[in-house]
């Protein structure tokens, strides 16, 4: 059974992109507070600012405004782009080379800092360095089965650790010292700083994309064999059930308490509560799906689209409407991180009183006195 738990809402009209030039292609997004960033297929970056409207009806909308763009010289897509805000610094892929550029105006680094040999990279949320003016950079090196790990400075890069993997990787995430990482025939967790591993599942990456994901501290979302969306531990173990994803899913994203994942065909929303397929919304010709600071982005060759979500007290009052008593506290229950604690209690004791009241009607009267106590 659904529940509407997001909105899809567009956010950037092919036209503000790309006007009649139909060649352009979205490669991939980057997203900072109001700072949307886009790459295209013919080496250029786009900055748009997102203003997000709600209406006295309460409906949500986005404006883009588009500042300026960038042309970075090469015949070759952008491939990957990641805002460091506390440098005030985007970092670019292209060609297998990350270019340090300023995050407002665009232009490069003036001393000409930048990281060659990558194939692809992710940042480290949980940097090991404590250094505020620095981000830690890992990426997958074109040296075969070899990973690096970079700090990155407002103008300057240094390499810190080199690190040899069993197979070739080819997808990567970083939680402090460990590695989540996808490598041809399975994923494994390394710690680079004491080169320790742990096998985690089969995986071929021949036949499917693979998905690592950080989702918090110590924990990653994977994506599985049999269509599952697996969670594990930088110890190797998973302490959430896996959710039932379809078997082609090109990305995925968190937005507590919800997974969402991205096939060919539709967004798909699971709970991580009671890993139930809670939503599931047609969407053609999707590419890109990332949360960037809670907000899910969802991308098309030739549109950016925002997943909004609607308010949690709302899904649990269209829960409990339609008598899904337990779906609705296990979802109250899930609520209680993304609310003030006065505030839950409230709204926790209001649920219950009207969750007793279904089961009481329903005949359900021990389950109704256990309710209302």
């Amino acid at each position: 059974m659904s529940v509407k738990a997001f909105k899809l809402v567009s956010a950037v009209e092919r036209e503000m992109l790309m006007g009649d030039k139909n060649y352009i292609n979205i490669e991939c997004i980057e997203c900072c507070g109001k700072n949307l960033y886009i790459g295209t297929n013919d080496c250029f970056i786009y900055h748009f600012l997102l203003d997000e409207k709600v209406s006295t009806a309460g409906k949500i909308t986005f404006a883009a405004t588009k500042q300026l763009h960038k042309y970075l010289g090469l015949k070759k897509p952008v491939s990957e782009l990641k805002a460091a805000s506390a440098l005030t610094r985007l970092l670019v892929l292209c060609d297998n080379t990350i270019t340090l550029v300023n995050m407002m105006n665009l232009e490069p680094v003036p001393t000409g800092a930048r990281i060659k040999g990558a194939v692809t990279f992710t940042l480290n949320e949980n940097p090991v360095s404590g250094d505020p003016f620095c981000v830690e950079v890992c990426i997958i090196s074109v040296k075969r089965r070899t990973i690096q790990m970079f700090m990155v400075f407002e103008d300057r890069v240094q390499i810190v650790k080199e690190v040899f993997t069993p197979e070739q990787p080819c997808a990567v995430a970083v939680d402090g010292y460990y590695l989540c990482l996808a490598l041809t025939t399975q994923y494994i967790i390394l710690n680079y700083n004491t080169g320790v591993s742990q096998d985690l599942f089969p995986y071929c990456s021949d036949e499917k994309r693979p998905i690592v994901k950080r989702i918090g501290r110590q924990e990653f979302l994977l994506a599985g064999p049999g269509g599952l969306g697996m969670f594990a531990t930088v110890d190797g173990i998973s302490q959430r059930a896996p959710v039932h994803w379809s078997e082609n899913v090109i990305g995925a994203a968190l937005c507590f308490p919800y997974v969402v994942a991205l096939d060919d065909e539709f967004i798909t929303v699971h709970s991580m509560l009671d890993q139930q397929q809670k939503q599931t919304m047609p969407f053609k010709e999707g590419h890109i799906l990332q949360d960037f600071e809670g907000k899910v982005i969802v991308a098309t060759n030739k549109g950016v689209y925002i997943l909004v979500p609607l308010p949690l007290e709302k899904q649990i009052q269209d829960l409990l409407a339609s008598h899904r008593v337990e779906e609705a506290l296990v979802l109250a229950k899930g609520a209680r991180r993304n609310i003030p604690k006065e505030k839950f209690q409230v709204m926790y004791k209001r649920i219950l009183q009207q969750a007793g009241f279904i089961q009481f009607a329903q005949l359900q009267f021990l389950e109704a006195k256990e309710l209302f106590r």
